[in-house]
């Protein structure tokens, strides 16, 4: 019950600090978002990283909506099989379209570093015991470290802490962030598709 108590916490939190997070942003001219808030890179170097993190999820969101638009469409009125075969088809899409993709696509080397240091001050002492815990306790064995596999709807999604989605590089919401054991994954939001992922996340 204490486990389920602080997932349900961890929900809300993330919900209100999403909203939050939206007032955080403004739109370039492109029609993208710019991040405004103390997350936003300080030093020339974090700046080149952010920079090339954001452009390898924007490569991935291109090839994401060319598959997207070659697959029949969904109706309102479509059924659970109807919607079951058009995620498999997607999947399908995307892990051709995709096979060049190798893990550390969007976690380069000095990407994934960035984001270890910044997990690794942003909680200390009692709060990253407990992360650990509430992290490590979740129904995730079995998740393949694998670029390109799918995300098993069995098992447990875990939620990002919000005070550290607020310092972790910001995403479009087409994918998350997911912890697997101390390791993180970025997902698919639609689909479950595992793009990339990066080890020992948490310290």
């Amino acid at each position: 019950m204490k486990h389920q108590t602080k997932q349900f916490a961890w929900s809300l939190l993330a919900v209100i600090a999403s909203g939050s997070l939206s007032l955080a942003f403004t739109k370039t001219g492109d029609g993208h978002q710019k991040a405004t808030t103390s997350s936003t890179p300080v030093t020339k170097q974090e700046k080149l990283l952010l920079s090339e993190f954001d452009r390898n999820v924007k490569q991935y969101l291109q090839v994401r909506e060319k598959v997207r638009s070659q697959l029949p469409p969904l109706s309102k009125d479509s059924t659970p099989e109807q919607i079951d075969s058009y995620q498999k088809r997607f999947v399908e899409g995307l892990r051709t379209a995709r096979g060049y993709a190798k893990p550390g696509y969007a976690f380069t080397p000095a990407v994934a570093d960035y984001i270890r240091t910044i997990i690794r001050t942003e909680f200390k002492g009692t709060d990253r015991t407990e992360i650990r815990q509430t992290i490590l306790e979740a129904d995730t064995t079995g998740v393949p470290l694998r670029v390109n596999y799918p995300y098993p709807e069995t098992k447990e999604l875990t939620q990002i802490p919000p005070t550290l989605l607020l310092r972790l590089p910001q995403l479009p919401k087409e994918v998350k962030y997911r912890f697997v054991g101390r390791h993180m994954l970025l997902v698919d939001t639609d689909n479950g598709l595992i793009v990339d992922y990066m080890t020992n996340a948490l310290p």
